[in-house]
């Protein structure tokens, strides 16, 4: 049984009631039809990233952005006349979540079993974000929600446009030494949170089982959901493609092999840091995907391979999606201009998916009947900084090196650094959290020996129906609903 703090709880409530902050279910999220219509009749007029209450409703992958309501997963199917594989590659749609990225569900699920708990008092308490980028815009977001402040920290070498839009947002900022794979410099200033600043509660995207507890039931029945949407008569769910990260994504290929065991699931990381596929390290450029080690809440069991993808590779395919030479090029191949309109709806971390998936494609010989799901966590929005470095590194971007980059880093794709994974190479996996979770982070070895056991995870994975009870108690002591 769940300890509630009472005292704490009301405190929330209290805030909540004078806020208008009415929190959905993680069951609305995943089936938006079950939304309170007086919700839904207010969600039209209200902007997607408006800093509304409401928009914790569309914390959802169905949000329908020409209604302002809900419809099918947000999905864009990448066809073959670019991927030059026969499996079909179907990738799910981050950029219309608030904020632009689906790492605000991630937040979501660290930040609300506190709150209906009493572990969180938004009205004396900070919230501490450790992210590389946009986990801790997630948090910021539910934070301003709650008037309460958030503190983001992320590598210094972040896109400028998060640093940006978390300033405007009100968070205070902490911007940890190095870039992306520089995870290890975040931990120790949580950690120093920890010893120094006592109205603050960290709440770790790498460690919390509310994250990947969100992505296995809101992620994986959204891509149950896309994958029979687009299946047709004899399509088989052959592969998921995620990128590790904090490993909450990766952990809807939980929920999916449940229902389809055949399922393969790959993680992918950058080739500059390539952790898992040969306890690498390094830095590199695809933001989203922290690395040098593995998360806590990875369950490593479930996935069967890993792919790396290199960095220059993503940048070479951005700059083909988003720029005039490369637009063109790609009408010139063929490609349908409907497809090269949706293509800037891939940030880097969705265009490292895109290339994982077609090299699961090739690497297993998938056919016509063969779907692959991947993530497109966010969208070139969030890079165009990014573009304007590489004209000014590289030059201005032409036809002949858009036709180059085409056929070479994206039809040319290989087989090369990736790893199908074996039961002793799971384990191998596993073991590797050791190096960080109990030598540095203050776990236990006994901890570790448990999240080898997959009871462990089911275990985590069925509080859902419990946090729904809660939030629901909670709602009613609030009262929005009943004002709305």
């Amino acid at each position: 049984m769940t300890k509630i703090n009472e005292a704490v709880v009301e405190n929330t409530a209290k805030r909540c009631r004078e806020r208008g902050v009415l929190i959905p279910t993680f069951s609305q999220q995943m089936h938006p039809e079950l939304v309170p219509q007086k919700v839904k009749s207010k969600l039209p007029g209200i902007g997607l990233w408006d800093l509304n209450p409401l928009n914790l409703f569309r914390i959802s992958w169905k949000n329908d952005v020409k209604t302002g309501l809900y419809g099918d997963v947000n999905v864009v199917e990448i066809p073959r006349e670019l991927t030059g594989v026969n499996a079909r590659i179907v990738g799910m749609v981050g950029k219309y979540f608030p904020t632009g990225a689906h790492k605000v569900g991630a937040a979501f699920g660290c930040l609300v079993p506190r709150l209906v708990t009493g572990e969180f008092d938004p009205s004396t308490q900070k919230a501490v974000w450790p992210s590389t980028g946009n986990y801790c815009r997630g948090g910021a977001f539910d934070c301003a929600l709650l008037d309460t402040t958030a503190v983001a920290i992320l590598p210094e070498g972040m896109s400028k446009e998060r640093f940006e839009w978390l300033k405007e947002i009100g968070a205070e900022v902490i911007a940890t030494p190095g870039c992306e794979s520089n995870v290890k410099e975040i931990y120790d200033k949580c950690w120093d949170i920890k010893k120094n600043r006592k109205d603050c509660v960290i709440f770790n995207q790498f460690e919390e089982f509310g994250n990947s507890a969100w992505h296995y039931h809101v992620t994986g029945n959204a891509a149950e959901e896309a994958f029979k949407k687009v299946k047709g008569t004899n399509g088989r769910l052959a592969g998921y493609v995620s990128a590790t990260g904090s490993a909450g994504t990766i952990s809807a290929g939980d929920y999916l092999r449940k229902i389809y065991p055949s399922v393969r699931v790959a993680a992918t990381e950058a080739l500059q840091c390539p952790t898992l596929l040969s306890n690498g390290f390094g830095d590199h450029r695809i933001e989203g995907i922290g690395d040098k080690h593995i998360p806590w809440v990875h369950n490593v069991r479930n996935t069967n391979a890993v792919i790396a993808i290199d960095d220059e590779s993503t940048m070479r395919i951005l700059r083909l999606f988003n720029e005039e030479a490369g637009r063109k090029v790609l009408a010139q191949n063929g490609i349908s201009p409907r497809v090269i309109e949706l293509l800037p709806l891939l940030g880097i971390s969705g265009i490292c998916n895109l290339l994982a998936s077609i090299k699961m494609a090739k690497y297993f010989e998938f056919d016509q009947d063969d779907v692959i799901i991947t993530m497109f966590t966010d969208s070139a929005e969030m890079y165009q900084s990014r573009l304007l470095e590489l004209a000014y590194s590289h030059g201005p971007y032409g036809e002949i090196q858009a036709a180059i980059d085409l056929e070479r880093y994206l039809r040319g794709v290989g087989t090369d650094n990736m790893k199908e994974l074996g039961y002793q190479d799971q384990k191998a996996l596993h073991n590797l959290k050791y190096f960080t979770w109990v030598e540095q982070q203050g776990k236990t070895a006994e901890e570790l020996r448990q999240l080898w056991s997959p009871s462990f995870w089911d275990e985590k994975f069925s509080q859902m129906n419990e946090w729904d009870s809660l939030i629901e108690k909670f709602n009613e002591r609030t009262g929005v609903l009943k004002n709305l």
